[in-house]
Parts: structure tokens; C-alpha cells; sequence
């Protein structure tokens, strides 16, 4: 089955953002250049925050029976 766009959209967001930290906390980039990567960290940042948002309401989707949202615990206690 081929992987849905918003779950690879989502993992290539994260990756660049590790690679941005990384990057950053390496501290050999220029201030010009440290400030054009926090601007597009924070851009991958809202793509990630949406691409949660999104997986978030089709869980609740799931959930929801005869009209009426059921919560059910994660654990198995």
C-alpha cells in the first residue's frame, strides 16, 4: 500500500528540521544564514503542527460512534 502523502510530508519536515537543530547547534553558520534557517525551521515546524492537527481529527473520526465521540484509553489497563 503506498504511503499517504501527508505521513511523508510530515517525516521529510521533521527530518529537515533535525537537520536544521543539528546544523544550528553546530554554530559554524553565519548569523545571515543561522536566521534563514530558524525562518524555514519554523515554516517545517507549522507543516509538521498541521500534519498532527490533521491525523488528530481522523482519529477522532474513528472514534466517533452512533454520533457521539468515544474515548477510549490508550493503555490496556
Amino acid at each position: 500500500m503506498p504511503r499517504k502523502k501527508s505521513a511523508t510530508l510530515f517525516e521529510d519536515s521533521l527530518k529537515g528540521l533535525e537537520e536544521i537543530v543539528e546544523q544550528l547547534e553546530q554554530g559554524d553558520i553565519s548569523l545571515e544564514e543561522s536566521l534563514k534557517s530558524f525562518e524555514q525551521g519554523v515554516n517545517l515546524t507549522r507543516t509538521c503542527q498541521k500534519a498532527l492537527q490533521e491525523a488528530e481529527q481522523k482519529v477522532q473520526i474513528l472514534l466517533e460512534k452512533n454520533g457521539q465521540q468515544t474515548l477510549e484509553s490508550f493503555n490496556d489497563e
